[in-house]
């Protein structure tokens, strides 16, 4: 029997790395693929607006793509409501939390550099990973608006400057004077979709590591065995609405196997979702 159908969810394209993940785990799994650009990014929103709109954007689109696994593809999200979304759903979640218990295994000096959203630093949910598995251990953090920024751009075949990359993570270098830091981890599904750039502008030569392999193989742990697949079909994007740039997102997806796009329209607010579909830039 071959696993099923498999839907991967953020705020926006950095979740491509994780549908990435599990296709190359899994080359028969269908994986799908939803980005809530209606609220995107999710880095800069409050926690209570993110506990309110998780669960039911995620009901919503479970109702209509009907998973037999829902991934949340987005550390944000994750560290704030999982368990929301998972009493939501009812099927299997898996969520996404910062690489550090395989960051603090590889690192010879255990000093690690976080680079994550803003959102994902300040969450109690990541300080608690920290004390769980490194708590000798030094642990630089940085959030950053521009770099998820910089990823959206470079998936939609833009090629920022190098000098943006070194500014935005020259943070954790500036906070290591000595140079001890030998692991940086990329705690938001963006960052692994410029993880070449980062290597190319940082000041020294150093690990990064994300969360995308543990995440596929998680999925195919929960995920319940269905019928066959003859083969899997081109993956289907879905969007939220709002103010996205349907061409370039059609770009995006189409350059990463996801050939058919269509906005499921939900509220800003989700206090009730709008049934009605239509394939988007209509």
């Amino acid at each position: 029997m071959t696993p099923g159908h498999v839907l991967v969810f953020d705020s926006g394209v950095g979740g491509l790395t994780v549908a990435e993940a599990l296709r190359s785990a899994a080359p028969a799994l269908q994986v799908d693929y939803a980005a809530d650009t209606g609220f995107f990014p999710y880095g800069d929103k409050s926690d209570a607006a993110l506990r309110h709109r998780l669960p039911r954007v995620a009901k919503a689109l479970f109702d209509h793509v009907q998973p037999d696994v829902f991934v949340i593809a987005c550390n944000t999200a994750s560290t704030l409501a999982l368990d929301e979304v998972r009493a939501a759903l009812p099927c299997p979640v898996v969520g996404t939390v910062p690489a550090i218990k395989p960051a603090i295994e590889i690192s010879q000096t255990k000093t690690l550099g976080l680079l994550a959203t803003p959102g994902t630093i300040r969450r109690r949910y990541t300080d608690d990973l920290i004390e769980q598995f490194a708590p000798q251990a030094t642990v630089h953090k940085h959030g950053s608006l521009d770099l998820v920024e910089l990823a959206e751009q470079v998936a939609a075949g833009m090629k920022p400057p190098l000098e943006a990359f070194a500014a935005a993570q020259q943070p954790l270098f500036d906070a290591d004077p000595e140079g001890a830091m030998d692991v940086i981890v990329l705690a938001c599904t963006h960052f692994p979709l410029v993880v070449e750039q980062l290597r190319k502008s940082a000041p020294r030569s150093l690990a990064y590591i994300d969360s995308g392999s543990a995440i596929a193989r998680q999925t195919l742990r929960v995920l319940p065995t269905t019928r066959p697949l003859a083969a899997p079909s081109d993956g289907r994007a879905f969007v939220t609405g709002g103010d996205a740039d349907y061409a370039r997102l059609r770009a995006v997806f189409e350059r990463f196997g996801f050939s058919h796009l269509e906005e499921i329209g939900v509220s800003r607010d989700l206090t009730s979702p709008e049934p009605a579909t239509k394939a988007a830039g209509e």
